[in-house]
This record gives structure tokens, sequence and C-alpha cells, in this order.
């Protein structure tokens, strides 16, 4: 159940919310921690979220759209990188540069084989990589780099237990998920959100089921 304080468009996006909250509990971020976010879609996203308000200091993303790095500033990242055709040794590189050190934690969203491989790269020695992304079954990383630095590869499935801290966040508003909603369709168009989304051309689509409330 909702509290009333919470919308329904609130409440359609704590799915994406619980995702996030069960990686950082993996990766075990906390005050200061420096995090590296993989990818700036909504689940990339709301991990910048959680993140900050489980005291994460810093928070650096990346991906390869400028408009969604865009959004990734609005919700609190401190630093964006565009990545366009860097090795991921060097997207690591970045990373290091304008964080001014190696990240403590890596959150890998996107599950493409060269993030990851970034994500091994960029990580402290002694840090955490959680990998929250699905991609392909088989990819090949750089075990032996990982395994010499003593980075802890961790992997997440979906979320457990996480629904109550989720609906807290909203009701106490700690957390902003509003800014994620960038398209809103009434029910009657409902072809045209799924056409939208697919295209990428928001971070999350509404579609309105009730004529009566179209507002956010």
């Amino acid at each position: 159940r909702l509290p009333d304080n919470v919308t329904y468009e609130e409440g359609a996006l704590i799915e994406p919310l619980s995702v996030a909250i069960h990686a950082c509990r993996r990766a075990g971020v906390t005050l200061g921690s420096k995090v590296f976010v993989s990818g700036s879609g909504p689940i990339g996203l709301v991990n910048v979220l959680v993140a900050k308000v489980m005291g994460a200091s810093t928070v650096i993303i990346t991906d390869l759209s400028a408009s969604r790095l865009q959004k990734a500033k609005e919700v609190g990242a401190d630093f964006t990188i565009q990545v366009k055709n860097e090795t991921p040794k060097e997207v690591a590189s970045k990373v290091e540069s304008l964080l001014g050190c190696m990240p403590d934690i890596t959150l890998e969203c996107t599950g493409a084989q060269a993030c990851i491989q970034a994500g091994v790269y960029a990580t402290r020695s002694g840090g955490t990589l959680v990998l929250v992304g699905l991609g392909p079954e088989m990819v090949t990383v750089p075990i032996v780099n990982a395994s010499l630095r003593e980075v802890d590869i961790r992997g997440v499935c979906r979320y457990c237990n996480t629904w109550p801290v989720a609906i807290a966040l909203l009701a106490s508003k700690r957390i902003n998920v509003k800014p994620l909603v960038t398209h809103r369709f009434p029910l009657e168009k409902a072809l045209e959100a799924f056409e939208t989304s697919k295209r990428g051309d928001g971070i999350k689509v509404m579609l309105k089921c009730d004529p009566t409330d179209q507002n956010p």
C-alpha cells in the first residue's frame, strides 16, 4: 500500500529503485564512498540517487548519450563522461582523472562487455565491482587484473526485501524519482508510448490509465 503522499508515478518507479537499493547494499556503499556508475539509463540513474542517499561523497557516471548524462547531473551525479571510441582502459583512466582517485565501488549498469572491462580497470585495488546490468551469458573479463588487485566482483539478482525501504525513502522525500519520468501518454496512445521507449527517446515513459488524471 502506498502512503497518501506517494503518487502512482512514484509508485511505478519503486521496482527500478529497488534494484538500486539492493545493488548499493551489495556494493557496501557507505559514508564517503567514491562511486563509479557505468551507464546512465534508468537503472544507472536510480543507482546515482541511492548511492548518494546512502552516503557516497562523489559519484561519477559514464554513458554514450549526452542527454542522459545531463539527466544524471540533474539527479545528483558529480561528474559525467561521455564515452565515444575510448578503450576500457582509457575510460578507466578518465574516471580516475576526473575523480582524483580510483573509485571504491563500481556499479556496472549496462551489461556490455567493454563496460564490465572498464569497471574492472577503474575500481581501486581492494574495491568492489557490482554487475547490475544484464548482458550476454559469456563475456571476456580481465579476471587476472581483478584477482591480483583483489577487486571483489559481485552479482545481483534483481532485489530482495527492498520494497519497504523504497517506499519509506519516497514517503520521507529523501529520494526524488520524479525527474526520471520524461514522457506521459494516455492509455489509448499506448503504442506510441512503447515506440518512444523503444527508440530510447526518454528515460521512463508513463501510461496514464485514468483519463481524469493525466498530470504527474
